[in-house]
């Protein structure tokens, strides 16, 4: 197998839609931007990666359309009987590809929901792949083998939010270097032409205010690029 062939792999968008009723009274809007590959020659690591996004999408999907209509059901009941305005749920999934070459796809996927209330939640997940394996790439394979990258990552990151706290007092909780360190996950990550992002969720090490915090670590003598080797 030429690796050639697999260096890039072809992006297909596809949408869902869906508008949830009870009484004639919308009780929920679904939407989702996902999308399916193509690999020239790898029909294996195709079906992985198709599959991974079609369980999520299809999760997502089956949580709105049951469990989350219900709620609303039950949300919308109460304020028939105690007078209050009922505003109609909303989920969204929609994914983002951040990186395709280099036999490597790299994508992130925000999963939204509003329930009621001030605003809504948005909790991200995201995914690296080895176009040519059909394995998902961890975060530590882009580091010399050995390497405590964990405490690497984190130290980068401290001081990177360092300069940003100077810059935009407030912008993390106080004891934001703490809850980088306890707060940091090995699979919250992705990769860009630039370099490797790594994220916390929503209030993981800042206000909601800040959203999902992003740290971009480049690429340089610690910090590999993706090659297809």
């Amino acid at each position: 197998m030429e690796l050639s062939m697999n260096e890039r792999a072809k992006i297909i968008a596809q949408t869902t839609n869906r508008s949830l009723s009870f009484k004639g009274v919308t009780m929920i809007r679904v939407s989702t931007e996902y999308f399916d590959v193509e690999l020239t020659n790898n029909r294996m690591a195709e079906l992985r990666i198709n599959s991974s996004i079609r369980m999520e999408v299809g999760s997502f999907l089956n949580h709105s359309s049951n469990t989350l209509y219900r709620q609303a059901i039950r949300d919308y009941r109460y304020s028939q009987i105690n007078g209050f305005p009922f505003h109609p749920y909303e989920a969204v999934l929609n994914y983002t590809v951040t990186y395709n070459k280099s036999c490597h796809l790299s994508y992130y996927h925000d999963r939204y929901e509003y329930t009621g209330g001030a605003h809504g939640i948005t909790v991200r997940g995201s995914e690296t792949w080895d176009l040519n394996t059909g394995w998902r790439v961890p975060l530590s394979s882009f580091f010399k083998q050995g390497t405590d990258y964990q405490r690497y990552v984190t130290e980068r990151i401290i001081e990177q939010a360092e300069k940003n706290m100077a810059e935009n007092p407030g912008i993390y909780f106080e004891d934001y270097k703490k809850l980088i360190v306890q707060n940091f996950n090995p699979n919250s990550f992705y990769i860009t032409p630039q370099g490797v992002v790594v994220y916390y969720q929503q209030y993981d090490i800042a206000p909601y205010a800040s959203g999902i915090v992003e740290f971009l670590l480049p690429y340089d003598e610690n910090v590999k690029k993706p090659n297809c080797g």
